[in-house]
């Protein structure tokens, strides 16, 4: 629902929001309650010592002050269970249980301080037993006041008092006007600044320069856009999540006409994707080899790669005690002598990345790392586009901004330093394949495109790529020499802006339909994500609608989505010919390999599980997937994992040449 306002200003939490947290404050109100008041009962007569008045009135004084916040708690939770998350209507008495609930913070927070000083005082001669209970409440009383500072400064929105106006006036205000023109820059403005804020706090650790401010202001404008546009709270968000999960569960279960395929075999593509899975997994370096080997991966490493650096391979950037170089070559297998360039250096657009031999497939491989730093998170999200233009091949093709510069840093060291001049000579007869995963693999696949003229018959593996990296020309030139590796419901893959956008009106449009209150979508949410079972059949706004009022626009979604953002041209597409999207479609790069999980056992910890793999298109990652394995599915070892095991090779739709 729309954020609470409250004291004249915008919170980031709904009227909503209060019945399982106040539920879980009133439980421990009356549990301490009950306690006081069998302390006071059982040591009634203990109070004659010296300084025993104090303690006597305190634990009065405290009974009745917990009776009221009991009683201002019980109505807050009662209010705030009514009514849906886009029918505050029943819940229009909160505000003002709000404010009675807060003035009880006062007397309260006064005397909690009366409390510790009356309890510290040294000519108090009570029994041990009654002060230390006595101090227990101090102690109890503090903590539920600090915990309260902490919830209000999470729900604080810094952005509160300008968009409760922009809001309120912002669709019937008059936009040509000069006043409310540069009213709306500033609030624009002042929303920018205070993302870029939050994003500097985030990478305080890292040296900023000039690029990262830069990228800074781009990331800033970019979160701008996209939460500028809807009145959810994230409790809105969440339940929104959980209700397109079930309804995609639900719409998964429902049987499906056969698609006609045609049968390959892909045994050897997939031998050479799971051989070369290695290549991007190793180039994470020691975090990725720990993970996957916790509790043998230090022993070795010490005992193989604290030695001294071996002095036949060219190792940029710093990797202390070898813990780096050595962990690829546990990976990858390889010998010092294969490695033709290793660089860890590490800056905005400039991840690491390194060249080897692969005598097994007589292949000179470079492998790109995939996020891993701040300074990566960086690059994924300067997200706005770029035009990239081949000669000869291409025109105007539209590229992910971050991720090219990151492929360009690539390809001058690989040319102007001469490194693959240098590879060639000691193996010509070699192929050039690139490979990375995430980050990395979208870095490989434009890495490619740029090396494509050079050598023609060149190779990309893109395991699990973001999705919002090329336009359809550049992705369909790709498809002769790029395949993308995706599993089951990967998030990054189906990344992309027009993708993001689609998902919030989705959310926008089942929260504003669902007739059930937040806390019970939430509750059964979570049992649902924890415990499985059958989907709930949430009724919505729109049972029992005819035909013809399904076809008008929600008053509810109207009030949650406050106007459209620029992206929005790409999703309805409405063409303006002098205001050309922000953010246009862009898709995966080449021909896509789709593993997805077959069957699975209903034991957790079993690991019966069967893969199938096929060919896709782009169109089958056009809209984002909830899922409890959308961000595992990610994971470079489960990717690895998932081409290794079990991972039965089934049917093909053709998609054009095969891949050779």
């Amino acid at each position: 629902m729309p954020g609470l306002v409250v004291f004249g200003r915008r919170w980031a939490i709904g009227s909503d929001d209060f019945v399982l947290p106040g539920a879980f404050e009133l439980s421990l109100r009356v549990l301490w309650w009950i306690g006081i008041l069998v302390l006071y009962a059982v040591h009634k007569g203990q109070f004659n010592c010296p300084g025993g008045g104090l303690l006597h009135s305190y634990l009065l004084v405290l009974l009745v002050l917990l009776a009221a916040i009991i009683c201002a708690l019980s109505a807050l939770v009662y209010v705030s269970m009514q009514g849906t998350i886009s029918n505050p209507g029943p819940r229009k008495s909160l505000p003002k249980l709000l404010y009675t609930r807060l003035l009880l913070y006062l007397p309260e927070f006064i005397w909690a301080i009366v409390g510790a000083v009356w309890v510290s005082d040294s000519s108090l001669q009570c029994e041990k037993t009654v002060i230390n209970a006595v101090l227990g409440t101090v102690i109890a009383s503090w903590v539920i006041i600090i915990f309260t500072i902490i919830g209000v400064l999470i729900v604080f929105d810094p952005l509160g008092g300008k968009k409760t106006f922009y809001l309120t006036d912002g669709v019937n205000r008059n936009l040509e006007s000069s006043q409310s023109g540069q009213l709306l820059f500033n609030v624009k403005n002042t929303a920018t600044r205070v993302w870029e804020k939050r994003i500097r706090l985030m990478c305080c650790c890292i040296v900023q320069d000039d690029d990262h401010r830069v990228a800074f202001t781009s990331i800033a404008e970019l979160f701008r856009n996209y939460f500028s546009d809807t009145d959810l709270v994230p409790s809105d968000i969440a339940a929104g999540l959980i209700l397109l999960h079930q309804e995609q569960d639900k719409m998964e279960s429902c049987p499906k006409e056969p698609e006609e395929v045609l049968c390959h075999s892909p045994s050897s593509l997939l031998e050479n994707a799971a051989h070369y899975m290695l290549f991007a997994a190793a180039a994470y370096g020691w975090p990725y080899y720990i993970y996957t080997n916790p509790f043998t991966a230090l022993c070795k490493l010490n005992g193989d790669c604290c030695g001294s650096r071996p002095t036949d391979s060219d190792i940029t950037g710093s990797d202390r005690h070898n813990f780096h170089f050595g962990s690829i070559l546990k990976i990858t297998g390889l010998q010092y002598r294969d490695f033709i360039h290793i660089s860890f250096h590490n800056k905005i657009y400039e991840i690491p990345f390194f060249v080897a031999l692969d005598h097994k497939k007589e292949a000179i491989v470079v492998a790109v790392r995939g996020t891993l730093s701040f300074e990566d998170i960086l690059t994924d999200l300067s997200a706005d586009c770029e035009d990239l233009t081949l000669e000869d091949v291409l025109e105007n093709g539209f590229v992910h901004k971050g991720i090219t510069q990151a492929a360009n840093y690539i390809y001058q060291k690989l040319i102007n330093d001469g490194i693959l001049n240098q590879a060639f000579t000691i193996a010509p007869e070699y192929k050039l394949v690139i490979v990375g995963h995430s980050l990395g693999g979208g870095t490989a696949s434009i890495l490619a495109i740029m090396l494509r003229n050079s050598f023609p018959t060149l190779k990309c593996y893109a395991f699990s790529p973001p999705g919002g990296l090329l336009s359809k020309t550049l992705a369909d030139y790709t498809k002769h020499f790029i395949v993308s590796v995706i599993l089951g419901k990967d998030l990054v893959a189906r990344l992309s802006m027009p993708n993001m956008e689609d998902l919030k009106r989705r959310i926008v449009r089942i929260v504003a339909n669902c007739n059930r209150p937040k806390y019970q979508i939430l509750l059964r949410g979570c049992w649902y994500e924890v415990f499985g079972g059958d989907p709930d059949n949430f009724p919505t706004e729109l049972d029992g609608r005819n035909q013809d009022a399904l076809t008008q626009p929600l008053l509810a979604e109207e009030s949650l989505m406050v106007h459209r953002s620029p992206s929005y041209n790409a999703l309805d597409g409405e063409s303006h010919l002098h205001s050309p999207p922000q953010y246009p479609h862009l898709y995966l790069p080449g021909k896509i390999i789709h593993i997805v999980e077959e069957s699975s056992s209903k034991r957790l910890c079993s690991s019966d599980i069967k893969y199938t793999a096929s060919w896709s298109n782009e169109t089958v990652f056009s809209s984002i997937l909830i899922s409890p394995k959308m961000i595992t599915d990610h994971m470079p070892d489960v990717v690895l994992n998932a081409k290794k095991k079990n991972c039965s090779c089934s049917v093909f739709i053709m998609l054009g040449s095969s891949f050779d």
